[in-house]
């Protein structure tokens, strides 16, 4: 699509950022990069390795010897590993999504993760979906978006997404992990969830999978003609 571009997509977790930001790298022939699944990474690292997820120091610490990289296989699919082992579905369990919050609130892991997702997109046309990207990753995005819809709406999809995978977990823990989730990622001090002052809202509380992708791609398509 000639010059190269970013596309920033930021939100609460469960708004559907990973599955929208796919699909909208696949249409405009851009790199995907799930940031999130970095912090999960070091959230599963941590939680393997009995460090308390309640201690900063130690997460601090710890956060340099886990061995987290993102490679992709030939159908430009994201794959997450630990060392040598792929943990792309492990890091997707709900009590991981709870210890990726907790790490992703310590600076020292903010730091080192945002190195390695500015590393991973160096050179390439993206598009990065997560918590921090439009305020901090890409603060000088092409457009930034912000995907957002109810603690209620969300979990209820996680919940399904769950299912499908054979996690049967009760639909009332889903939802309270959301919300502690959501509270945990606002009131954090290390790069908060919030909205980019410059960021488009999306709410997806109605809508279907194809429109969501369907109105960022339309804005991603205006956002790039002014560019050129």
């Amino acid at each position: 699509m000639g010059a190269l571009f970013s596309i920033a997509i930021d939100g609460p977790s469960g708004a559907g950022k990973s599955t929208v930001a796919r699909a909208l790298a696949e249409r405009l022939g851009a790199m995907y990069l799930d940031t999130g699944a970095t912090y999960r990474a070091m959230g599963l690292y941590m939680a393997r390795n009995g460090v308390p997820l309640d201690d900063a120091r130690a997460i601090a610490e710890n956060c340099a010897r886990a061995d987290i990289h993102v490679d992709y296989d030939a159908e430009g699919r994201q794959h997450v590993y630990l060392g040598k082992e792929d943990v792309s579905e492990a890091i997707r369990a709900a009590d991981i999504s709870l210890a990726a919050s907790s790490v992703s609130s310590v600076p020292a892991v903010r730091e080192r993760m945002v190195e390695l997702q500015r590393e991973v997109a160096r050179g390439h046309s993206v598009v990065m979906d997560g918590r921090d990207i439009g305020t901090k990753v890409l603060p000088n995005a092409t457009l930034k978006i912000y995907l957002t819809a109810p603690a209620e709406v969300r979990a209820r999809r996680r919940h399904l997404e769950l299912a499908r995978k054979g996690m049967n977990e009760p639909f009332q823990k889903v939802l309270e992990e959301m919300i502690r989730r959501d509270e945990t990622d606002t009131r954090r001090a290390a790069s908060p969830l919030r909205k980019a002052p410059d960021a488009v809202v999306v709410d997806c509380s109605v809508m279907a999978l194809d429109a969501v992708v369907n109105r960022v791609e339309a804005l991603a398509r205006e956002a790039l003609e002014a560019k050129a």
